[in-house]
């Protein structure tokens, strides 16, 4: 079989949310070139799927009746002569933005309905339109099963006619990206967390924690639902999703106090204990212990939710305003939010005279500020808004009217002024080409210390777990040590703010022990290693005689005290030190992750969540280029017309 070449190589790499893919190895590798939603359509026959949804086109009903019938006739002979369509027939549009009715072929790292999944990798096979003669490089993910492989490869081959196909497996391919035999892989996705083993770049299958449920990203999001219903918030799924994504919402190290909940002051001693465990507050009733940022959590009166009177006023800013367009009470709602503008602008001149103040608020980091706002782009009010046939000036006066973005303001900071649609400003209907319509409507929505606990409720720990899990059936002790040192944290899901700081420090907490530690176990030392004293100095004992023995002593604790008595002999202290690091490997000493590669500068700025696509990078130019199969890294067609899919297990990495 002659040669690939750079330009011919396909790489996909599925994932739950989203999937990525290239076609060609760049002399320097990049980020992946093309990334669509892991989800399909269904089509309008039965069995066929849609990469977008497709919906009827906004505006032609209400163009259409003001046109007399007899005009309106005319007209439709003459497009039919020139073979436009007619404005009898309904248009079509696809929404690449709209969600509404998507199917998802992958969950947890699973593939749930494989017609669907087909479907999605023949739109990205399609949308690469590689020439014929390209092998596929496909990323696998540590849940599918070897008789899924099998179906995976027969698809490839003869669907799209590849001359080689190959299997990766993800943690793998991390691996490679970071140029590291032996490491640790913490891969966080969407609804699930794997931690994978490598050691000498073979993946270990025992203890091998795969599809850890509600650990990932979508984990936290419904960590953030929770509290915001907890308080009575009218928040969305949606809205919680968009939070996660800014960047003020972040993940704390593990410690550290929430804005507003403590101070060094003597008023913020916990005077209740109850009231501390169970709703937060560091006293009973009104008063210091109970200020705003510590008032107890719950409705009623002294509460961080508010009056029951006022809790309208809470919901304001997350008011389903869907429904209240959909109900016709749209200028209702404008006028309230306008009002709502002045006010603001109002609070805002009078707040002036105290500048110093402000500025000190300005520039405090997110992470000591009690609330901070966020703009969400509702799609959900989009599609209510197309889905009403308002027309083209109609939808174009509703978005304007809507849109709470930066848009509306001028470089001084003040309001501008209420914006016209794109017909009043261009004068056609054939004009509407601005973002600001094409786009999705913003509102500003304000947040407090929800957007610091994404990650609470025990999710940094079930992860630490695992981790902890996946490193001790390691049945080579010796490995331990290393694998602890190397980890590697990756996946969008771990592209939270604070997350892999806060994963660190919760794994240190847990389990990072320090060997001077170990001195505590006196009991365990033979009789003639001196102890530490109160004082700094060892306490001297007697020395070992001729027939006695250290076997019986535990190595770590060992390794500790003989780094403070360097006048033991030589040849009893070096060989419990190697012991030490070779069989006491429950409880590591260091945890470290592993530095990311800094050769490739397109990755470097882009970031290394998505290292498997790189190692996928690295595998394609090794296995396809400099090897060219004869480490059997892929299979070739004539391999697949002799062996059939099952062959497919002597060529996987």
């Amino acid at each position: 079989m002659p040669a690939f070449k750079d330009d011919q190589i396909i790489i996909i790499a599925p994932g739950s949310e989203s999937t990525v893919a290239q076609l060609g190895l760049p002399e320097s590798f990049t980020p992946p070139r093309l990334r669509v939603r892991s989800r399909m359509f269904p089509a309008e026959k039965e069995g066929e799927w849609e990469p977008y949804k497709v919906r009827r086109r906004a505006g032609t009903k209400v163009e259409k009746a003001a046109v007399p019938q007899e005009e309106q006739d005319e007209i439709n002979d003459m497009k039919k002569s020139l073979g436009e369509p007619v404005d009898d027939e309904v248009l079509y549009e696809e929404d690449p933005v709209s969600e509404e009715g998507a199917v998802w072929p992958i969950l947890e790292g699973k593939i749930v309905n494989w017609p669907c999944f087909f479907a999605l990798m023949t739109h990205v096979y399609n949308t690469l339109n590689p020439p014929f003669h390209t092998p596929i490089l496909l990323i696998a993910q540590p849940a599918w099963t070897p008789r899924e492989h099998e179906k995976l490869t027969q698809f490839f081959f003869e669907k799209f006619k590849t001359p080689a196909f190959g299997l990766m497996d993800s943690a793998v391919a991390t691996s490679w990206a970071y140029g590291v035999h032996t490491s640790t892989i913490i891969d966080v996705g969407k609804d699930k967390v794997d931690v994978t083993v490598v050691s000498e770049f073979i993946p270990h299958t025992t203890g091998r924690v795969v599809a850890l449920p509600e650990c990932g990203g979508e984990g936290m999001t419904q960590r953030l639902l929770t509290l915001f219903k907890s308080k009575d918030k009218a928040f969305t799924r949606e809205m919680c999703e968009q939070l996660k994504r800014n960047p003020i919402c972040e993940i704390l190290p593990v410690g550290t106090a929430l804005p507003g909940t403590t101070e060094t002051s003597a008023s913020e001693t916990v005077t209740n204990p109850a009231a501390a465990a169970s709703t937060g507050a560091t006293g009973s009733g009104p008063g210091p212990a109970a200020a705003i940022g510590t008032a107890p959590r719950g409705p009623g009166l002294d509460t961080e939710v508010g009056d029951e009177a006022n809790g309208d006023d809470d919901n304001e800013g997350v008011l389903d305003v869907a429904s209240i367009v959909a109900g016709g009470k749209m200028e209702e709602y404008l006028a309230r939010k306008e009002k709502e503008k002045q006010d603001k602008l109002a609070a805002k001149k009078k707040g002036a005279e105290a500048p110093q103040t402000q500025a000190k608020t300005s520039r405090l980091p997110n992470s000591k500020r009690e609330k901070a706002t966020f703009m969400y782009e509702d799609h959900h009010l989009l599609d209510t808004l197309k889905g009403m046939n308002l027309g083209t000036k109609g939808m174009a006066d509703a978005q304007a009217a809507l849109d709470e973005g930066p848009s509306k303001k001028i470089d001084g900071g003040e309001a501008a002024e209420e914006p016209r649609s794109a017909i009043e400003l261009n004068g056609d209907a054939g004009s509407l080409l601005t973002s600001s319509n094409r786009g999705p409507i913003r509102r500003e929505i304000e947040v407090g210390n929800e957007r610091f606990q994404a990650a609470s409720g025990g999710l940094l720990e079930k992860i630490a777990d695992a981790v902890h899990r996946a490193i001790s059936s390691i049945e080579e002790v010796n490995k331990r040590s290393e694998l602890w040192d190397s980890l590697i944290i990756c996946g969008n899901g771990s592209k939270i703010r604070g997350f892999k700081d806060a994963l660190m420090s919760t794994l240190s907490t847990k389990y990072l022990i320090s060997p001077s530690s170990a001195t505590i176990f006196t009991s365990e030392l033979p009789s003639n290693i001196s102890t530490p004293a109160g004082t700094g100095a060892n306490t001297p004992q007697p020395q070992l005689g001729p027939h006695g023995s250290s076997s019986q002593v535990n190595p770590l604790l060992l390794a500790a005290t003989t780094a403070q008595n360097p006048h033991l002999n030589p040849g009893l202290a070096m060989p419990s030190m190697h012991n030490s690091h070779s069989n006491h490997g429950q409880t590591p000493t260091s945890i470290r992750t592993v530095k990311p590669p800094e050769y490739f500068p397109e990755w470097k700025d882009f970031g290394y969540d998505e290292a498997a696509f790189l190692g996928a990078q690295v595998g394609a130019k090794v296995l396809f280029i400099v090897d060219q199969g004869q480490s059997k890294g892929y299979m070739t067609r004539p391999d697949y017309n002799e062996q059939g899919p099952t062959g497919i297990h002597e060529y996987s990495l």
